[in-house]
């Protein structure tokens, strides 16, 4: 997807309520830990002040799973990219209380940062975690998983890196496993089908109400070939 190009935004436009602390954080904290928008790559080791792998993810909602991976993952670093004022908001509050230094926030586009900001090869990893499934078949054309993406995401992952998926729209699932398949540089870490929910991926609040209801939860992890 060469830039300019038109391609599947990381997100929609809708109108979300944000909260005076929401708001209090976002005039706070964005300065500390937000990193503008630039159409040059970034040099990660400068931006987290150190070296370290670092895990791409994108559409972090309101940062409860990012926050509990990053704790839990010290060593690493996650650039998490957010549009919504709500969620990045609500990300800067969790940073700023959990005492977290390895998280950076991009408040915009997901493709575009790809385009223009992360070099070929820069990246360990990518979660994108119950992005919206876009439920009607003449919607489907805007989800987010699509062949040219998955292109995109996997050329910014280092050989052996992984890119993680999950859902809980079994449909979505299948399309991300054809997508995912058919993307001749990545492999399935399980053979085929889909993987165990990895325990570094916290189960939310939302999905194990889902889980009690009889939803299903489908997670997907491929690796870049070496």
């Amino acid at each position: 997807m060469p830039s300019g190009t038109a391609h599947i935004r990381s997100f929609v436009h809708r109108r979300s309520h944000i909260t005076p602390s929401q708001r209090e954080a976002l005039d706070r904290l964005m300065p500390l830990w937000a990193i503008p928008f630039q159409r040059q790559p970034l040099d990660l080791g400068q931006v987290f002040g150190r070296q370290a792998p670092t895990i791409l993810e994108i559409g972090f909602g309101m940062g409860e799973t990012t926050e509990k991976i990053a704790l839990a993952r010290p060593q690493d670093n996650f650039l998490g990219v957010e549009v919504f004022n709500a969620g990045v908001g609500a990300m800067l509050k969790r940073i700023d209380e959990s005492g977290l230094t390895n998280v950076r926030i991009i408040q915009h586009d997901a493709v575009e940062v790809l385009q223009e900001m992360l070099l070929p090869d820069s990246l360990a990893g990518v979660h994108v975690y119950f992005p919206d499934p876009w439920p009607k078949a003449r919607h489907h054309k805007r989800r987010l998983i699509q062949p040219p993406l998955v292109k995109l995401l996997s050329s910014r992952i280092a050989p052996g890196g992984y890119i993680h998926l999950a859902t809980d729209w079994e449909n979505y699932a299948e399309q991300m496993l054809d997508v995912l398949s058919g993307e001749a540089s990545l492999e399935n870490t399980v053979g085929q089908g889909y993987a165990p929910r990895p325990d570094f991926r916290p189960q939310t609040k939302f999905e194990t109400r889902g889980l009690r209801l009889g939803h299903g939860v489908w997670d997907l992890i491929f690796k870049r070939k070496a």
